[in-house]
């Protein structure tokens, strides 16, 4: 053991004495020939020294940024997972502002503030009062429609019924005025108690899944025009004479906490144009449909046509007459007139012109006539 650690110091020794004559050697060399040897050297077998010393130089400056790299993933990792809240919040403020547009004048912006406890699913805090125009049973709305209404109202804040609670009500209808009822909460279970019920609606009115349900403006507490759901199926009831319908709502209590309270004064106006109507919509959608069938027909007459045109030409290419030619030489080429001839001439009347009683009667003088006097002309 001890023979091996002689003989390794001994080779060092041996490199290193040799490293100092070829330094000293290197030095004592003109200027003409240091450079050509310099780089000869570094080329050859300093080359694996020095890609080791560059190497190390990287490790250090890796060591020495790891924190600063670590720290600045961090930050990028919370800021992507902020992303997603912070865009659907954008998102809502952007439908509030446009909702605020089209309502221009007549409306109170405010936050919503929900509560952890069982009553708090059901209700909320608003943070606009009587100061700023708040007044009891003013509607409170969100740009997808009907949240609830205020029940009561403080200075600086308000009471707020949302449209989850069992005392809540609201006359609705479908767009186009021919199913009326009355929209309330489902009391359900825990898979369904999101939902509402619109009960009420006369047995002749058939409401089909999807379609649209508004408020009518009956009552006097919401104005008409405002969405309150979509049908999603008909509920079977013991009662013969009415329909109840089960309704997604248009607005998710949950999530909303950016609302909009309508005056009283806005109330008269109506709320025409805020919200698109789906009678509209589904106008629109049907023209869309006749004008891409209108479409549809014009191109396959014109498909048609060429595939004709191609066989026509096939076939004169062929010396054989194109097809369809017979047919329409025949509605082209016009038939002759058919030769009309003189009726028959009746022999009998002119037998019977020479016949003395065929004569005008007028121009035999009878019997019976009265002679006249003389110089009175006839």
């Amino acid at each position: 053991m001890a023979r091996a650690i002689r003989s390794n110091t001994r080779v060092d020794l041996i490199v290193l004495s040799t490293c100092i004559l070829l330094a000293l050697a290197a030095r004592a060399l003109p200027n003409t020939m240091r450079d050509p040897v310099a780089t000869g050297m570094r080329r050859t077998f300093l080359a694996p020294l020095v890609l080791l010393q560059e190497r190390a130089e990287r490790g250090r400056q890796s060591l020495l940024s790891a924190d600063a790299r670590q720290a600045h993933l961090d930050s990028l990792s919370l800021t992507s997972m902020n992303a997603g809240s912070l865009e659907s919040e954008n998102d809502r403020l952007r439908k509030l502002i446009g909702l605020g547009s089209r309502l221009r004048w007549g409306f109170i912006p405010t936050e919503a503030l929900h509560g952890r406890g069982v009553r708090d699913e059901t209700t909320v805090i608003l943070s606009a009062g009587s100061r700023a125009g708040v007044s009891r049973l003013s509607p409170v709305i969100a740009p997808e429609g009907l949240v609830g209404f205020v029940d009561q109202v403080d200075p600086t804040m308000s009471h707020a019924l949302l449209w989850t609670h069992p005392d809540f009500r609201v006359s609705a209808m479908s767009p186009d005025g021919t199913a009326f009822g009355i929209a309330q909460a489902h009391l359900g279970g825990a898979t369904d108690s999101y939902l509402l019920d619109l009960r009420g609606v006369p047995f002749r009115a058939t409401l089909k899944p999807g379609q649209l349900i508004v408020s009518s403006g009956w009552g006097g507490v919401f104005p008409r025009g405002i969405p309150v759901g979509t049908v999603l199926q008909e509920i079977k009831t013991s009662e013969g004479w009415a329909r109840t319908y089960l309704l997604r709502p248009a607005v998710n209590p949950a999530d909303v906490y950016s609302v909009m309270i309508l005056r009283r004064d806005r109330l008269a106006k109506g709320m025409d144009g805020i919200w698109p109507n789906v009678a509209q919509v589904d106008a629109a959608t049907q023209r869309i449909v006749v004008s891409g069938d209108s479409a549809a027909k014009s191109a396959a007459l014109a498909e048609a046509a060429a595939r004709r045109a191609v066989l026509d030409s096939m076939a004169r290419a062929n010396g054989a007459p194109p097809l369809g030619a017979t047919d329409s030489a025949r509605a082209v080429t016009p038939r002759p007139a058919p030769v009309r001839r003189p009726p028959p001439r009746d022999t009998s009347a002119r037998r019977d012109s020479t016949r003395p009683d065929t004569a005008r009667r007028d121009t035999v003088p009878r019997k019976d006539t009265i002679p006249l006097r003389p110089g009175v002309m006839r």
